[in-house]
């Protein structure tokens, strides 16, 4: 299973980067608001500090609301950074979404339908030409049902039916998210950058590198 990092803070995305594990970015009209910066030109930042990743996801805005605003809008967003490959125009899961979706992955761009529910929205995307599909985990769980479980469904749908697009775990909360999405079969885990700085720690890790470091300087050498 794959990571990408969901913030649009590019000393986050950067950070990430940094570390060797990040394989995109997700981004969001709301994370961007948070930053209080210009979508267009925040999605160019990010595309130049991770020259590297497979995708980054540039979501359309709200406004947005019929086939062809989003697909307009989308025209625009890969424009950026002289058409760089990376871009991925982040739909959502309307039957709007689902037609610029389609008209899109027909031109070679690839796309990330987010706000997926259940397993049949997955499959409604997949079959647009989706090249990505986004459960949502947390905002699942906030309502008494199963994140994790949706993911395991439609892992399994994708392979008996050989459906090629790719499923980020999104609204990832916490590290037990993460392991239970990459053993229910998802591809990639978007998570903000606070979810792998506590993936990467445990208190016996830390204990040990202290004994060591306590063990070497007691040392005669």
């Amino acid at each position: 299973m794959k990571f990408f990092i969901d913030t649009a803070n590019v000393e986050a995305i950067k950070k990430a980067y940094k570390v060797g594990i990040l394989s995109g970015v997700t981004t969001n009209p709301s994370l961007v608001a948070k930053e209080g910066v210009k979508f267009e030109e925040r999605i160019e930042e990010i595309l130049q500090a991770v020259p590297s990743v497979e995708s980054v996801s540039a979501e359309v805005t709200p406004d947005a609301v019929t086939a062809e605003e989003m697909i307009a809008q989308a025209n625009e967003l890969i424009k950026i950074n002289n058409y760089d490959k990376n871009i991925t125009i982040k739909l959502p899961m309307t039957l709007e979404g689902l037609e610029a979706c389609r008209y899109l992955a027909d031109k070679g761009v690839k796309t990330n339908v987010t706000l997926i529910f259940t397993v049949n929205q997955a499959l409604l995307a997949a079959r647009a030409g989706a090249t990505y599909v986004s459960p949502f985990l947390g905002r699942l769980d906030d309502i008494s049902e199963d994140g994790v479980q949706l993911v395991s469904k439609v892992a399994e749908l994708f392979r008996i039916h050989n459906l090629d697009a790719q499923i980020i775990a999104a609204s990832v909360r916490h590290p037990d998210h993460v392991t239970r999405v990459a053993m229910a079969g998802a591809h990639i885990a978007t998570v903000p950058f606070a979810v792998i700085e506590q993936i990467a720690k445990h208190p016996l890790t830390d204990q040990g590198i202290a004994k060591f470091a306590a063990d070497w300087k007691g040392s005669s050498r």
